[in-house]
């Protein structure tokens, strides 16, 4: 069936043409996938059909239909999945670094969604998306713990804990430099950058609110390098990336945030190795819970650092051991 989501332009606010507005309310769709909702008429402005370039000035209220769900067009591919949980209701997988969610321009397969339609056969799509039963996504170069959806009923009800920010998500990541503070929160706005369309940035005309917690774990004093315990309360896209690069703590190996400038400065030939040799951000989602969307209950699970990440860790730990 189709979806209606809801959205209001913030009274005093910068006026922002409504397209642009929409792309970051809706960052699982593209530019053109938002215009083309403008152009068939699902996106309305004080009840009539709005106009893509449309000035918003404060206190509008925007309905958008998302189209109803289709058959998913993308293809069942044999693809290796580390299944840490399932049932008829829901999957729960523990997703490798450099595997793309779901199919988009320049990653048509091999992606995760590619991998479910093989394993599950009769997946949900959702808002006329290939995305069938995709609830939440990671970006390609983080590895840890997702879940799925099997069903309509289950993909709504996940869908509402996540946006009702009651998911528990725990992420680890190594970042650059020592941060200060034993624990923290980054209560700080993210939306696209106003320049670099695939950037997301916390200095933005139209940032949607954006909350990370987090607490330290381990300081690598001497290579200025810290291992951090994240958590989500909210889940904009690149959140941890964007909040961390703009407190000077990079997620290590980030290409987009961050520099491989400060992984070459590292004064231990062997740990910049390892750091420039890891082509991915140092960052892992550890811990995924939720309430069950039949059962009721809640269930927690978690994935064990990947191989690449627990042997700079392991090297580290021996490093600072032998100190």
């Amino acid at each position: 069936m189709e979806e209606i989501r809801r959205f209001t332009f913030e009274p005093g606010r910068s006026a922002e043409r409504l397209d642009r507005f929409l792309a970051d309310c809706l960052p699982e769709l593209t530019r053109s996938q938002v215009k083309r909702l403008v152009d068939d008429g699902r996106v309305l402005l004080r009840g009539a059909p709005a106009k893509a370039g449309e000035k918003l000035k404060g206190g509008e209220a925007l309905a958008v239909t998302l189209p109803e769900a289709v058959s998913a067009e993308a293809l069942p591919e044999e693809i290796p999945l580390r299944i840490l949980y399932e049932d008829r209701h829901l999957v729960v997988i523990d997703k490798p670094a450099g595997m793309v969610v779901h199919p988009a321009p320049g990653h048509q397969g091999g992606t995760l969604v590619n991998a479910l339609l093989h394993h599950c056969r009769d997946l949900a799509g959702i808002g006329g998306e290939l995305r069938p039963g995709i609830v939440h996504r990671l970006d390609k170069d983080t590895s840890g713990v997702m879940v799925a959806a099997k069903d309509d009923a289950s993909l709504n009800a996940l869908a509402r804990q996540f946006k009702a920010h009651s998911i528990n998500r725990r992420y680890l990541a190594l970042v650059h430099g020592l941060v200060p503070a034993d624990r923290g929160t980054v209560d700080k706005p993210i939306g696209r950058h106003t320049t670099e369309r695939k950037k997301m940035s916390g200095k933005t005309r139209s940032g949607r609110r954006a909350v990370t917690h987090w607490r330290v774990l381990r300081r690598f004093d001497k290579e200025r390098l810290t291992l951090v315990e994240l958590s989500l309360e909210t889940g904009r896209t690149h959140q941890i990336r964007v909040h961390f690069s703009e407190m000077n703590h990079p997620v290590v190996g980030d290409p987009v945030y961050g520099s491989s400038g400060r992984a070459q400065a590292l004064t231990d030939p062997e740990l910049r190795q390892r750091l420039l040799a890891l082509h991915r951000q140092a960052l892992h989602a550890r811990v995924l819970g939720f309430i069950h969307p039949a059962t009721g209950t809640y269930m927690e699970f978690e994935s064990p650092l990947p191989e690449d990440l627990r042997e700079i860790l392991d090297y580290l730990d021996r490093k600072y051991t032998e100190l």
